[in-house]
């Protein structure tokens, strides 16, 4: 896929420091009992699961994010090159902007697929249940949190 670009794309993960899985030219495989959920900062109560790649270096990297019920993300930014999420389970509820606004999210039931531009600000909320989003992207990853104004 070298010199292939996808869309600009975003969302949810976070600037990880866990243990990543390297790049790899064989085969990776994760069954579901080896996940490996660890919390990032600063997303109070999320884990994050590295599915593929260093998402702290350039490359390729696929992770998880584990968003439990009523969890309010509030708006950030990635500074990914590109970035899709898709929703694995539950509903999200995902908004734009620099300001927490409830009338803006919509609603990104199990099945979703999105992207978003490089350093959008944007905001998340597990509003009805535990929610699970997988993220690929083109690292290094980060969140930037948005002052509260």
């Amino acid at each position: 896929m070298q010199g292939y670009r996808m869309p600009l794309a975003i969302v949810l993960t976070v600037g990880i420091a866990a243990t990543a899985y390297g790049q790899q030219s064989g085969q990776v495989l994760k069954l579901p009992d080896q996940i490996e959920w660890k919390a990032p900062p600063m997303v109070g109560g999320a884990s994050t699961a590295i599915l593929y790649g260093d998402p702290t270096k350039s490359g390729v990297y696929v992770t998880r994010t584990k968003f439990p019920a009523g969890l309010k993300v509030m708006p950030h930014t990635h500074p990914d090159e590109w970035r899709t999420v898709v929703v694995l389970t539950g509903t999200l509820y995902f908004g734009l902007g620099d300001t927490w606004d409830e009338s803006k999210l919509k609603t990104y039931p199990t099945g979703t697929f999105f992207s978003e531009p490089k350093d959008t600000p944007h905001y998340v909320w597990a509003k009805d249940g535990e929610v699970i989003v997988q993220v690929t992207g083109m690292g290094p990853t980060g969140t930037k949190v948005i002052p509260t104004k």
